[in-house]
């Protein structure tokens, strides 16, 4: 006899939340997010269709089979994962359960998920974050990124809340601890600045708040500072030499 597991078909999707690590594309046309475990090779956009991260040709969730997406009922037992030391750069993220699910006691797996939100912790330095910033490691394809306030982001490839929440789309909203929600409705992009870095100012910055536009002038700011530091070191340089 063969056992049928019990079907739901909740008027809303249910929702979940889970960790992961913010991603870059390399050309800095897309962002994203990569998984802390199983699957964290395959980064995935805000709106996602689960793969089977052994190749198998069946559709996720399979019964017999670990694939699929992974979240977590409670918000707190996801949160918790964030004390461990390999999770510390990590954000937390609440996320929309699309499509088959298969129901667990502690969370679902399941096919397809928008991801609604994502918090941001402190830069290393224990400051908010003002940005995301290239965390030194990546993906193929794909800079992982880690939080960052305005005077730790140098000259590191790096995109502000907002504008990382522009870059992603589909209604994304990137919020730092103790500050307002950052990010607007719908897709939107960032364009590259000197060295590398990335800024969302612009024609964008109409729909912006007032929290969201200090932080990008605190960030702008950071960058201008530590340009003059360095051209200041090449001017000792020159003159010495």
């Amino acid at each position: 006899m063969r056992l049928r597991l019990p079907e739901e078909r909740p008027a809303e999707p249910p929702t979940g939340y889970k960790i992961a690590h913010p991603v870059l594309s390399q050309d800095g046309t897309r962002a994203g997010f990569t998984g802390v475990s199983l699957g964290g090779a395959l980064p995935y956009g805000v709106v996602d269709e689960a793969r089977c991260v052994y190749g198998r040709r069946h559709r996720a969730p399979h019964r017999r089979c670990d694939c699929g997406f992974h979240c977590v009922h409670e918000s707190a037992v996801a949160e918790a994962m964030l004390c461990t030391a390999e999770h510390r750069a990590a954000v937390l993220l609440e996320v929309s359960v699309l499509g088959a699910y298969i129901r667990f006691e502690r969370g679902f797996r399941y096919a397809r998920q928008r991801v609604r939100s994502a918090d941001v912790g402190p830069c290393g330095c224990g400051a908010v974050a003002a940005a995301l910033a290239d965390a030194g490691w990546g993906r193929p394809g794909w800079r992982a990124l880690t939080a960052a306030c305005a005077g730790c982001v140098h000259g590191r490839t790096s995109l502000s809340l907002a504008s990382f929440a522009r870059l992603a789309g589909e209604g994304l909203r990137v919020r730092a601890a103790g500050r307002p929600v950052a990010g607007v409705e719908g897709p939107g992009g960032a364009t590259a600045g000197p060295g590398g870095a990335m800024t969302g100012l612009g024609g964008a910055a109409a729909g912006l708040g007032v929290a969201e536009l200090v932080a990008e002038a605190a960030l702008l700011q950071a960058r201008l500072d530590w340009f003059q530091s360095q051209l200041g070191q090449l001017h000792d340089r020159g003159t010495q030499g």
